[in-house]
Formats: C-alpha cells, sequence, structure tokens
C-alpha cells in the first residue's frame, strides 16, 4: 500500500509510538491522578511529560495550559462555546473545516455574529477584509492554520499582531500544521491552539490538545471527576484541571508523547523539508497532465503537504476507488468535511482527490502515483 492520506491520519507511525502505547497498558494502566499508587504516579507523570514536550514544541511558557482532549474537533468546540457568549462577534474564514464551520454555526444559532472573511481561489485570505474586521474587535478571531484541500498556509502571524494589538483574541485550528509547519504561539500571537495527536503529531488516533493563554478564560465544556479537589462538588478553577474531566486517553497520551519526542529527536524542520520535497515532486508531476487541474498554489511556496486535483471529465470519487483497487494507493476524495474551502475554489459539485504525503513515503512511491495517475487520465471515464 502506498500511503498518501496522511492530512486525515499520519501512517506508518514511528515504531517508538507503537512500543509507548504498548508499554502504558503493560505498565501504567491505571487512572492518572486517580490514585497513590505507584501505577497512578507513573501515569500523572506521563501526561506531565507530555504536556512539557507540547510546550517545548509550540513554544509554551506554562506547560499546565495544555489540556488534552479528544481530537483537534474536540478542542475546538471546548474553545469556542467556552469564550463566546450571545451577542458576541465571531470572525472566521471561508477556508475553515467543518470542526469551526459547523461550531460557528451552533454559536450564531445561540445568538452570536458571524462574520466569514473571504479567500480567493488559491486559498489566500483576503487581509484587508480581515484587518477592517479585527478593528471591529471581535470577541473572537478564528481560522485555520493551513487549508486541508489546497493545502494553503494562512498569515497567522500577520493576523495575530492585529490581534494583540486591538485585544482580540486569536483561535487558530493547527490540526493540518501541528508538528510539521513551524509554531510559536508567543512570536505569532496566538491565544488558543488547537491540534490533533493523530496527524503530524503521529500519534494515536482519539487525542488532541488544546493551548489556552493565562490570560484568556474559556468555560468547561464538560465538568466532573478530575482527580483534584474530591471534596468539593464545584468544578477546580485552574489549569488544565479546569477543562480535562473524566478519565483520560493515558495510552493515546503516551502514544502523542513518542510521536513528539520523535519529532524533537528527528528535527521539525526536517521532517517539514522531506514532506515538501515530495509534494514538489507531486506538483511537477500533476502540472504535466494535461488533464490534471491542480487547485491551491502551484508551487511547494506558501503551503504544507496536502495537494487536491482533478482530471477532466471524471469522478473524483472514482479515481480514488481506481487508485485504491487497481495501484493500492490511499488517499482520499469529495468534500473532505470543508464545504466553504470547496465554495472558495469553486469545486463544491466536484470534489477533489487529495493526496498528502507524509514524513515516511518515498519519492518511488510518488512516481509510482503520478504514473498510476497518468494512466486514469489517459483512460476513458
Amino acid at each position: 500500500m502506498i500511503y498518501l492520506d496522511n492530512a486525515a491520519t499520519t501512517w506508518p507511525k514511528p515504531e517508538r509510538v507503537y512500543q509507548a502505547v504498548d508499554t502504558c497498558l503493560r505498565t501504567m494502566g491505571a487512572n492518572p491522578g486517580r490514585g497513590g499508587h505507584s501505577m497512578a504516579r507513573a501515569a500523572s507523570m506521563l501526561l506531565y511529560e507530555t504536556r512539557e514536550a507540547l510546550a517545548e514544541l509550540f513554544g509554551i511558557v506554562d506547560a499546565n495550559q495544555v489540556v488534552f482532549t479528544h481530537n483537534a474537533t474536540d478542542a475546538i468546540n471546548m474553545a469556542i462555546f467556552g469564550i463566546v457568549n450571545p451577542g458576541d462577534t465571531v470572525v472566521t474564514t471561508a477556508m475553515e473545516h467543518n470542526a469551526v464551520a459547523r461550531a460557528v454555526r451552533v454559536a450564531e444559532s445561540r445568538g452570536a455574529y458571524v462574520k466569514v472573511i473571504p479567500c480567493n481561489a488559491t486559498g489566500r485570505l483576503d487581509m484587508e477584509v480581515m484587518a477592517a474586521a479585527i478593528k471591529q474587535k471581535p470577541k473572537l478571531v478564528i481560522m485555520t492554520h493551513a487549508s486541508n484541500v489546497t493545502g494553503t498556509i494562512m498569515p497567522v502571524a500577520e493576523v495575530g499582531k492585529l490581534t494583540k494589538k486591538l485585544g482580540v483574541t486569536l483561535l487558530v485550528d493547527a490540526a493540518q500544521t501541528a508538528g510539521v509547519e513551524a509554531i510559536d504561539v508567543t512570536s505569532m500571537g496566538i491565544d488558543v491552539l488547537a491540534f490533533s495527536g493523530h496527524k503530524g503529531l503521529l500519534g494515536a488516533q482519539g487525542t488532541g490538545g488544546l493551548y489556552v493563554h493565562e490570560a484568556i478564560s474559556v468555560k468547561p465544556l464538560r465538568v466532573g471527576g478530575t482527580g483534584s479537589l474530591s471534596e468539593s462538588d464545584i468544578q477546580p478553577e485552574f489549569m488544565p484541571d479546569r477543562l480535562e474531566s473524566g478519565t483520560p486517553n493515558t495510552p493515546g497520551i503516551a502514544s502523542m508523547k513518542a510521536g513528539v519526542e520523535f519529532i524533537l529527536a528527528t528535527g521539525r524542520s526536517k521532517i517539514q523539508a522531506k514532506e515538501m520535497e515530495l509534494t514538489s515532486f507531486l506538483l511537477a508531476g500533476l502540472r504535466q497532465i494535461t488533464e490534471a487541474t491542480v487547485y491551491g498554489l502551484q508551487t511547494p511556496h506558501g503551503r504544507t503537504a496536502v495537494i487536491s486535483f482533478t482530471l477532466a471529465g471524471r469522478d473524483s470519487g472514482q479515481i480514488a476507488h481506481l487508485l485504491d483497487q487497481n495501484y493500492e494507493i490511499a488517499c482520499r476524495s469529495g468534500l473532505h468535511c470543508a464545504p466553504w474551502a470547496h465554495q472558495s475554489i469553486g469545486t463544491l459539485k466536484t470534489g477533489t482527490v487529495r493526496l498528502s504525503p507524509g514524513y515516511f513515503n518515498t519519492e518511488e512511491e510518488v512516481e509510482q502515483t503520478l504514473v498510476a495517475i497518468r494512466e486514469l487520465a489517459a483512460q476513458r471515464g
């Protein structure tokens, strides 16, 4: 199998990730913070060390401001519904995943005002319109770091300068970039960062996190047992307990810790460079296929390792199916849970075929994929 669906979930994982899950289940399969025995203490230390590793990766000063979540969608919901109240204004972009789009529509149905900033056909944000919207001092600005459809990287740091100057909270969806693209919450002006554990962080599915700046107050989405202040029936106010209730996915967090440690040991920039080499190779090859239309930026600059394309007169779902069945190439087709993005680039009716190489792919696999696409392009639908 040639796996080119890393934008959904990275595969394979580093060997240490598999080992970490096994070790966790075998040697520390207890509830962290819910007991004084050695296994519970080991589980608590695992969570602490994972927060520290994530803080190092993202330039976070206080690791206790990192909260573990089920995934990036969970983190985004936690942030939006914990910050936005009826009457508040929310500004977002036309390239957002449904994790943001559907959440802000719910907030809108509850009395919030939502403004969606347009993006052009390559996925680039209209900064003039965004700047004007920020000057109106909305309660929250929400934006993806990179589109999961076009791979276009958004000007987060540029937006962050404006929000910081005017005291507006900036929430960034880093599901597609965490672990690969450079993220420093301080220098980029990010107040709240949502990320998944199973993509660029190389962990297991069912993992993710939310960073919240010390000055930002987020109401809990869930309340319950935290292992702290058990004598009280009031949710703790301190982080991370304020936003973490119930038994955490300790084996999953172990996988995320191992993934982050692999990134830090290998070098994030090295991982990014490898992925962009493969992306460049794919872009160059697709440009040589007359029937292919590539969406988003046409060069590797300004994008992450996500490429969407269509073949003239062919159904995107059929192309992805044939790549899987006839060539054993795994990719994704359709709207990728991002209808706003497809509306922006003009593919809402057709969807696209999405290729997303990862660090463990090879040039030989990319070449085989291009050969397969050329053969399919030459066939009649």
